[in-house]
């Protein structure tokens, strides 16, 4: 059984074209639990119509409170959606045809090599379109220099390498996820922390899905290959360093909720992490080259360095 968990929050505009596309999947999903974050919109309208034409697939709630973020939304659904596999989906892109059969073949894969009560996840690359689904980048893993072979918990800690509009997770890491994190950067990210922690991450070269970008979007895509990109976050450090400050908080969070399942390497490496921020600008540096707490590239590391 294959569940598809969709926040929404006043995803009118398009949101019944991703509908659909789910519809159209080469393997169709099995249940589709729609969760709507209090939309002002005619998003309520569009997915009740979508319910009622497919009552045996489409389940659809309301959040009573507005919980504050697609993450803490998504979250909420993963802490109470249990099923095989569950993948996440955006309201606002389109999944490719065989995104779900794709995905499924990999985990397949996985789980024949690791076993089923070992944690997996699967992601995979993405092409970005503008709000119209004109192409603006043949790959999100190009154009943002994602590193998908960076699995270790090392390397999740500083850099998030899974989109979650991609994510399957099966069911022995979904049972891991029991909490909305108060800490966590984004939803994807957590997951992958867990997934890295006590499971495997794995993922699929293809693109998957048509990556939607518009005015509206939560999270964009910059190309991070433009210079342009790399002198701005240079010459204005206070975002990098924001970014950076938000990782502290998240691991502290995830070694306490988790302190019983880690192993004491892996407890350590969290407890050293979650002091840098604590520490002056030479020990900062001394524990990151020590711990090899490195990014993805030339550049993101000399902003790291310089401003962590």
């Amino acid at each position: 059984m294959i569940t598809v968990l969709m926040a929404t929050f006043n995803g009118e505009a398009y949101v019944a074209e991703q509908l659909d596309s789910l519809l159209s999947q080469t393997r169709p999903p099995d249940r589709i639990c729609l969760a709507d974050d209090g939309s002002t919109d005619g998003t309520l309208a569009v997915l009740e119509r979508y319910r009622a034409a497919h009552p045996h697939l489409i389940e659809l709630s309301v959040n009573a409170v507005n919980s504050g973020s697609a993450a803490k939304n998504f979250m909420a659904l993963l802490v109470a959606q249990r099923d095989d596999y569950i993948m996440l989906c955006d309201q606002d892109d389109v999944w490719l045809p065989d995104k779900i059969a794709k995905t499924l073949a990999k985990m397949t894969q996985m789980e024949t090599q690791w076993g089923r009560t070992v944690p997996c996840l699967v992601h995979s690359d993405l092409a970005v379109v503008n709000d119209q689904l004109v192409p603006v980048s043949a790959s999100f893993r190009t154009s943002t220099f994602a590193d998908y072979d960076r699995t270790a918990l090392r390397d999740q800690l500083i850099q998030n390498t899974a989109t979650g509009c991609t994510i399957m997770l099966n069911r022995a890491l979904a049972n891991l996820l029991t909490e909305v994190p108060q800490h966590m950067v984004m939803h994807d990210w957590w997951i992958s922390l867990v997934a890295a922690a006590f499971g495997h991450m794995g993922h699929i070269d293809d693109c998957t899905i048509l990556y939607r970008q518009h005015v509206t979007n939560q999270i964009g895509v910059t190309d991070m290959r433009r210079l342009r990109y790399k002198l701005r976050r240079l010459v204005n450090p206070a975002q990098v360093k924001a970014d950076i400050a938000k990782t502290y908080p998240q691991a502290g969070e995830f070694l306490a909720l988790y302190a019983d399942r880690l192993d004491a390497a892996q407890a350590e490496l969290l407890r050293n992490y979650c002091l840098i921020p604590h520490l002056g600008k030479c020990g900062k540096v001394a524990m990151i080259a020590r711990l090899g707490f490195w990014k993805t590239g030339f550049s993101r590391n000399v902003a790291y360095l310089l401003f962590v």
